[in-house]
């Protein structure tokens, strides 16, 4: 039974990041438990649907094209690990501070790691959080040195 909910589990996880490839937002929503949370490497909190939507907006904007690939998956107690590379194209403007950077165009080709926490007993998640590195993603879209 146990293996069965880490099975399920990696899987709403891997629907999840697909989903979030194809803009299908309604979709993406659905894996969470009713109630969607991100908590971004940056302390960023986007806490309901609401926010969560404007994340996906914000982001989607800088990188329409915004994908992920999965390089290793794993579940352990009630959470799913995710390594996996993202990708897009900057052509979207980069508020940083108070600077905003235009487009440069460039792919983005970062590694990153990301943690799904599960309710005991549930295959819905609770809350995702990415992990990455900010400067490493602004030097490979040009901004950075």
């Amino acid at each position: 039974m146990a293996g069965d909910l880490a099975e399920r589990r990696i899987a709403v996880v891997r629907d999840h990041m697909a989903l979030e490839c194809v803009h299908n937002w309604d979709a993406v929503i659905a894996t969470f438990d009713g109630h969607p949370r991100y908590e971004m490497a940056t302390g960023q909190v986007f806490d309901g649907e609401e926010a969560v939507r404007g994340y996906f907006a914000g982001s989607r904007a800088v990188f329409p094209d915004q994908a992920n690939e999965v390089i290793a998956i794993a579940h352990a107690d009630n959470t799913v690990l995710v390594e996996f590379w993202l990708t897009g194209t900057h052509l979207g403007a980069v508020r940083l501070g108070d600077r905003t950077i235009e487009p440069t165009g460039k792919t983005l080709r970062a590694r990153m790691a990301a943690s799904f926490e599960f309710a005991p007993g549930s295959d819905r998640i609770l809350i995702e959080r990415p992990y990455y590195d900010q400067l490493g993603m602004l030097r490979s879209i040009g901004i950075a040195p």
